[in-house]
């Protein structure tokens, strides 16, 4: 085994240490090979918690066919994989274009499921006009569940459960750990103090309420910016200003988008931050700041750290920009993602979830779909069993 390899394998190994859920899932899969004869092409995050997810998968008879998502895959996870015979494609500094020459050979291989994030492999497959040899999947993201019932809505005839429609995954890991994790790696990354700050939270979906609530259980001062009525409305009543971005602009150092849209920090945002302010995302693609813009509008852009930039604008204002607009969780400097506990919920959903794609597709409708609710309600009895909910 390379150096490198191994030192995935050492990271992995603590990471599957802490995952019992799917350590279970794992020993049930061995015996029931629930996907013999099927190849699992997926489209995700490349850490350790993503390797032990495919280990679960492999034990279950899958071939398995990966790549990662721009940016934010891990060179030595990638290699431990590989070790254990699994195709994998892409690294840490894949161009945007490199990265798409990724999902098309993860295409090319013609899954028969597809584990997707963000939708890349769905609409890639239809575009092929591959969609007769896939059975169904599922979708991790917001942002490829709005993708799937807009952009993609009733050119899928497969089905694909999405992930994030499930209560356990809004609460456990959207809202506490994508909450944690983004605040954690804000503070990492800068190591600014977020007591007394001033922080804007662009977004009060379950990833928005939960940095939100992070922020300000650390002592920042947090306001949010929406535009739908009721999270407005749930966002004033849990005690947070809330008002368009526009007009927190001025008010806000730090920004942090959640929203899953895209164009949410515009150019005319851009125009009425302060000096010194510092834009963060954290949706699931990098397209909520205009960096385009931010770029375009520089006088010098200059690296000050692993992921941060300073972009200096002609009026004398300086925005710093971290991980150049992408995943600040999972592109930033250390990156390590969700918590351990919230990603073993959170992958159990995918396992058992794909565990019905792959043996009751006929049961499913064609499309986007939530997570079936027996499959919802045997997780959350296991994960209350796995941390001692009762003691």
């Amino acid at each position: 085994m390379s150096e490198l390899a191994a030192r995935g394998a050492s990271r992995t190994a603590w990471i599957r240490s802490r995952m019992p859920l799917l350590a279970a899932a794992k020993t049930e899969f061995a015996a029931s090979q629930p996907f013999a004869g099927h190849r699992i092409g997926m489209s995700l995050h490349l850490e350790p918690k993503t390797a032990v997810l495919l280990e679960v998968l492999a034990a279950g008879g899958a071939e398995i066919v990966a790549t990662g998502n721009h940016g934010s895959t891990q060179d030595d996870v990638v290699a431990f994989l590989r070790e254990q015979g699994m195709t994998v494609h892409g690294r840490r500094d894949d161009t945007i274009d490199e990265h798409h020459a990724n999902v098309a050979a993860v295409i090319a291989a013609r899954p028969t499921i597809l584990l997707d994030n963000g939708a890349d492999l769905a609409a890639g497959i239809v575009e092929a006009g591959l969609a007769e040899t896939v059975v169904g999947g599922t979708e991790e993201t917001t942002s490829g569940g709005v993708r799937l019932r807009r952009e993609l809505a009733g050119s899928v005839p497969f089905p694909i459960i999405v992930i994030n429609d499930s209560m356990l995954k809004a609460v456990g890991e959207n809202r506490h750990g994508v909450g944690q994790s983004v605040v954690e790696s804000i503070m990492r990354i800068t190591n600014l103090m977020i007591p007394g700050r001033r922080f804007v939270v662009a977004g009060y979906g379950w990833c928005g309420r939960g940095i939100a609530q992070y922020l300000r259980a650390f002592g920042g001062k947090v306001a949010v910016a929406e535009i739908d009525e009721l999270k407005m409305f749930e966002a004033a009543l849990d005690g947070y200003r809330v008002a368009p971005l526009a007009d927190l602009a001025d008010w806000g150092e730090v920004f942090v988008t959640a929203t899953g849209f895209p164009d949410i920090v515009t150019p005319d945002i851009i125009d009425r931050l302060p000096d010194g302010a510092v834009l963060a995302n954290a949706g699931h693609f990098p397209w909520e700041i205009d960096t385009a813009a931010l770029y375009a509008s520089a006088s010098a852009v200059t690296t000050l750290d692993a992921a941060i930039e300073q972009v200096d604008l002609p009026d004398g204002r300086s925005i710093v920009l971290l991980a150049e607009g992408r995943m600040v969780n999972l592109a930033g400097r250390e990156p390590k993602g969700n918590s351990l506990e919230a990603m073993d919920l959170g992958f159990l959903l995918q396992s058992l979830s794909l565990e019905r794609v792959a043996t009751a597709a006929s049961t499913l409708d064609a499309g986007a779909q939530p997570v079936p609710d027996d499959i919802e309600r045997t997780i959350a009895r296991r994960f209350l069993t796995a941390i001692g909910a009762d003691r």
